[in-house]
């Protein structure tokens, strides 16, 4: 590889955050940079080549970070989600029920030979792109907790089923590896969790601030190159690695000022190689050789789907299923293992990202709808509350007569409020001429409302 050719990367990476940019989209990074990727790669205009060992070299390198990026992103420290782990997990039972009978269905159609990666691969979800659509469209509620519990346990579960499930012939080699890995990544929580307790990590984080050493930085490198040399040593996958330190990571609390070095590392330049790496690797030409390859894209994305929707048997909403659907890095880290071992048949790989490009479609959509659809019903998300959260004074308590709900919640914990219901289309009744106070919360109201209290 010549700096030239890296600077060509780069710059094609760039695509990734153009086509995100518009963000009622919801399109991730790194659709783009795989399109980059199929550009310049074996399917487009060959400028780079994904065999050369540097360049392999650097996406292992970017593989490893972006799978320990994902393994972050797991709110293993939330209490909320722990709580609910119970419904999280009966719903991902039946998902992975469903999926089995679909992964089966689907190897016996298409030849293949691979139902335990297809039922791996249509039980999976991807915290990495779930939490940020939840965060960003401000999805809350007990079912939104439930789908983000089983999102954690499928991502987690699929990433150490995976290598198992794609070669079963070196299952057992397979497993004594992930066991060496995930122990020593458990010797490492015990660590970490010490040092925190015992301020030692404090000490290394004023010492690295004040002097500029990024020693922080330093060690979780070396501790996660030294895991993965493990995995690679054992024949395992360095996915397993990057996730299980990940998820070490997230248990024992993860410093903003590093996250913010690895975010710079990950999604400023090994991140998007990897990625563009990937796509240059794609062949998309036998996707036209094997049509039932791109058939089988289309099953498995929306036989995800499907299996994700017997949710809703469950209580949860149809479009949280959907949401929980959406697949990435599980994908992607199956093609990539499958592409370095020669694990899968001819345009195998390209169908299963192009199943997942299909999850991340119906996923964007359904969160959408979603939010749209409990908008209006909370307070935070009615227009009308909002344009009299911003001008008081140009949004008279009049206007909101007709809302179901006539005052705004407070933003965040604060002291116990009361909050007036209208009963019929009274609204805020009389007396009410002059709005609500306390920054739009009445602590009084007039006779025949309802009343509501929270904290």
């Amino acid at each position: 590889m010549t700096f030239p050719v890296l600077a060509l990367i780069c710059v094609a990476a760039l695509l990734g955050p153009l086509l995100a940019l518009p963000q009622k989209w919801h399109i991730p990074v790194v659709v783009g940079e795989l399109f980059a990727g199929l550009l310049l790669g074996r399917t487009g205009l060959m400028l780079v080549d994904p065999a050369e060992p540097t360049f392999t070299f650097l996406a292992d390198m970017g593989f490893a970070l972006v799978m320990f990026v994902a393994g972050t992103h797991v709110p293993v420290r939330e209490k909320a989600i722990r709580r609910a782990l119970g419904s999280g997990a009966l719903c991902l039972l039946a998902v992975a029920a469903a999926a089995a009978a679909v992964g089966i269905g689907l190897a016996a159609v298409f030849g293949t030979g691979h139902a335990a990666l297809y039922t791996v691969l249509l039980a999976s979800s991807s915290a990495a792109l779930v939490l940020p659509i939840v965060a960003s469209l401000g999805l809350a509620g007990q079912g939104v907790l439930a789908m983000t519990a089983q999102v954690a346990l499928a991502d987690t579960l699929a990433i150490i089923a995976l290598p198992l499930a794609l070669d079963p012939a070196t299952a057992g080699r397979a497993a004594w590896g992930s066991l060496a890995v995930l122990a020593c990544a458990g010797v490492i929580f015990l660590v970490l969790r010490q040092g925190e307790r015992s301020g030692v990590r404090k000490r290394f984080h004023r010492v690295s601030e004040s002097r500029k050493f990024a020693l922080e930085l330093r060690i979780q490198l070396a501790i996660l190159f030294a895991l993965a040399g493990l995995a690679v040593y054992s024949h395992v996958s360095i996915m397993l690695a990057g996730f299980a330190f990940g998820l070490v990571v997230s248990a024992s609390g993860e410093p903003r000022r590093l996250a913010r070095q690895l975010f710079a590392v990950t999604e400023g330049f090994l991140g998007p190689l990897f990625f563009l790496w990937l796509g240059a690797s794609l062949n998309l030409h036998e996707l036209a050789g094997h049509p039932r390859m791109i058939l089988l894209g289309l099953a498995l994305g929306t036989g995800a789907i499907a299996v994700h929707g017997v949710t809703r048997f469950f209580g949860q909403p149809l479009p949280l299923g959907v949401l929980a659907a959406s697949q990435l890095g599980v994908p992607v880290a199956a093609a990539t293992i499958g592409i370095q071992q020669n694990l899968l048949s001819p345009g195998e790989p390209a169908a299963l990202v192009l199943g997942a490009l299909i999850t991340i479609a119906a996923a964007t959509a359904a969160a959408g709808r979603f939010a749209a659809s409990t908008a209006t019903s909370s307070p935070a998300g009615n227009p009308l509350v909002k344009a009299r959260r911003r001008h008081p004074r140009r949004v008279p308590a009049s206007y909101l007569r007709d809302q179901p709900l006539w005052a705004h919640a407070p933003e965040g914990p604060g002291p116990r409020h009361e909050l007036w219901e209208g009963v019929g289309t009274s609204g805020c009744g009389a007396g009410s001429t002059r709005g609500p106070r306390r920054g739009g919360v009445r602590r009084s109201g007039p006779s025949g409302l309802r009343r509501h209290r929270w904290r």
